[in-house]
This record gives C-alpha cells, structure tokens and sequence, in this order.
C-alpha cells in the first residue's frame, strides 16, 4: 500500500505542504502574492530543514514553513513590505522583502556557526 504524500509528511513529522512543488494551477498570479525563495549558507549550500517565519510590516509573526531539502521555501501572502526570518542548525538569516502580485523569488541568505 502506498501512502499518499500529505499522508507521508505527517508520518514524518511534518504537516506542511512540499514547498518544492509546482503552484497549482487555480493560482492567479495577476490576484495574487506570493513570496517564494531558497535558503542557503553564505557558501551558498542549501538549507533544508530550516524554519522560515513570515513577519508583518509591524513584526508580527504571520506564518512559518519548513524549506525543503533543496532549502525551498513558499508563502501566499498579500502585496506589501514583509520579513523573513530564517532558523536553522547553520544559524539565522533575515531579509526585508516589498512583494507585489505575482511571484517575488528571493534568495536569504544564514550566516554558519
């Protein structure tokens, strides 16, 4: 018997959606925002497994992920200025990101300890 993937990440350990897979198709990007990236050292080796935390303009905590193996990553989030905190066994990065409708690709960088 096979388990289907949601199936697969929870018995992992991990509710999330694969940060790695392609937008649904329902996505419209001319309506909206999304914020979608990869974490990497300042070698620039990926980071998987690093939590990535969604901030307001305000600071407040929105959302969280956890990026893929390929150190991936992907919010839904509204048009404006936003943080992103990333947290990982290499150590923290953060990076002010103004997203507007449609895909934002950026690249946040953690320094290694």
């Amino acid at each position: 018997m096979t388990i289907p993937t949601a199936a697969a990440n929870i018995a992992a350990g991990c509710a999330a959606p694969d940060q790695s897979a392609p937008l649904p198709a329902s996505v419209d990007l001319q309506k909206e925002t999304v914020i979608t990236g990869r974490v990497s050292t300042a070698e620039g080796e990926a980071v998987g497994g690093a939590y990535v935390r969604l901030l307001d303009s305000s600071g407040e905590f929105t959302a969280e992920v956890v990026t893929s193996p390929e150190g991936v990553f992907r919010f839904f989030a509204a048009p404006g200025s936003w943080t992103l905190r990333a947290l990982s066994r290499f150590g923290n990065g953060e990076l002010a990101v103004t997203a507007d409708r449609g895909i934002n690709d950026v690249a946040l960088s953690v320094a290694t300890a």
